[in-house]
């Protein structure tokens, strides 16, 4: 296992230049085996979920191959397997989002249940409900589900919940099915308009309408395209949060305001500093900041990814906020790595009126009756030491304190950030952090 070891208390100087978004990249991978000819897609981030979509994407037979810095090809002409091996489900997020491509080309499609962050139940019921709907017979076995269908057929579909990726898997099952699909209650994130974008480009007839809309009419067949994949706007947040924490003023290149309007209208409200230009986004410490609340919601409110790197900014900043979890049953493992560093984070209570309305996740799936909240008092001068990563988004928040903390610390399993997060520690040290990788 690798480790971090750094010695906070610098503030960042300099600029960082942001890949591709990591929860576009990988699926734009998956739906370029609808096309029937070799695919470009451009300005790819080198991180490990792309390194898996890659390895999947070979072993069934389909040939990616790097082409320059951030340029990969993708043929599916090869394609020769609808089955995933048992041993991509641990490691990928990815494989269910597998079975339309295989269905089309194929007929089925045998894939394991995916993993991923531990960071509470990803009800895939979403994506089969809808598969079932069009035409799909899914069969389950432990760990592993098998789907078949002569051809899928357009439906009108109402997602229960709202689900982004639940969205793009029937955005691309419908994309080759035959007749019309419409898709009520769909997300509305970015990255879903990135991969509408590229089907497009690939002769897909998609559009949205009003009121979470979106209209899909089968065709026969998808050429290929050249792609530029739209920026990380996590990636975006990130080094935002690390400016601000370290009261710094760092320039992340290429991010997007229109992609970060929640974030940074909170940003606004504590006194965060950033600006807007053609280069992307300035992110710098202008004072104390303030505390606030933040309730997470789908696209366009404020992203459940986000909640942990606004979590470490409330620990700096003067005050009490309330930080209210509404997408996932169980968001707050970075909590109890902030608290070993030396903050004051503790679970609050939040009466709600409606929890079916509130919240976007199941309720039999880990609901818990005003249990969904943590209080944050700040500021936090944290204290460094020897602490171990559980997830990719807990892990980004934890090298955030080891970067304004007093002491030193080091972090272990950073391997987990390398998942979502491409070559973190050198980019640190690029805007004058002490980091260093071991291991």
């Amino acid at each position: 296992m690798s480790k971090f070891i750094i010695k906070g208390g610098k503030p960042l100087y300099g600029s960082v230049r942001l890949g591709g978004a990591k929860n576009a990249s990988y699926k734009l991978m998956i739906a370029s085996l609808l096309g029937s000819s070799e695919t470009r897609l451009l300005n790819f981030s080198h991180i490990q979920d792309v390194q898996a979509t890659r390895e999947i994407i070979d072993s069934l037979g389909g040939k990616t191959q790097s082409a320059g810095e951030r340029t990969l090809f993708i043929d599916p002409t090869g394609l020769k397997s609808f089955t995933i091996a048992d041993k991509f489900g641990p490691a990928s997020r990815s494989s269910t989002m597998f079975i339309p491509a295989l269905l089309h080309r194929f007929k089925r499609a045998s894939v394991p249940l995916p993993g991923g962050d531990n960071i509470g139940s990803r009800p895939l019921d979403r994506h089969f409900d809808g598969l079932q709907a069009m035409g799909a017979r899914l069969e389950y076995g432990q760990d592993r589900v098998t789907a078949s269908s002569p051809r899928l057929k357009g439906i009108t579909y109402r997602f229960a919940k709202n689900s982004h990726t639940g969205t793009e898997t029937l955005i691309m099952a419908a994309v080759l099915a035959q007749g019309k699909t419409i898709l009520q209650n769909a997300a509305l994130e970015p990255e879903v308009d990135d991969l509408i974008t590229f089907l497009n480009q690939m002769g897909a007839h998609i559009r949205r309408r009003l009121g979470r809309i979106i209209e899909i009419e089968g065709v026969d067949r998808l050429t290929s395209t050249i792609h530029s994949i739209m920026p990380d706007r996590n990636e975006a947040v990130s080094y935002a949060c690390a400016a601000l924490v370290t009261k710094g003023d760092v320039i992340v290149e290429n991010a997007q305001a229109d992609h970060l309007t929640a974030f940074l209208d909170k940003l606004d409200e504590i006194g965060g500093g950033f600006e807007v230009g053609t280069y992307g986004l300035r992110f710098f410490y202008q004072g104390p900041l303030k505390a606030t609340d933040v309730v997470t919601k789908p696209h366009p409110g404020f992203m459940t990814d986000w909640q942990p790197l606004w979590t470490i900014l409330m620990t700096q900043a003067t005050g009490q906020s309330i930080i209210h979890e509404t997408i996932f049953p169980s968001r707050f493992q970075h909590a109890e790595g902030l608290v070993a560093f030396g903050a004051d984070v503790k679970p609050t209570h939040i009466d709600v009126d409606n929890p079916e309305k509130t919240y976007n996740f199941d309720l039999q799936n880990g609901y818990q009756a005003g249990g969904h909240a943590i209080l944050v008092t700040g500021p936090t001068k944290f204290t460094g030491g020897h602490h171990q990563i559980y997830d990719l988004r807990s892990g980004a928040t934890m090298v955030l304190a080891a970067l304004a903390a007093s002491a030193a610390t080091t972090l272990d399993r950073v391997e987990l950030i390398d998942r979502g997060y491409e070559s973190l520690d050198s980019r640190l040290q690029s805007m004058g952090a002490d980091i260093k990788r071991q291991g």
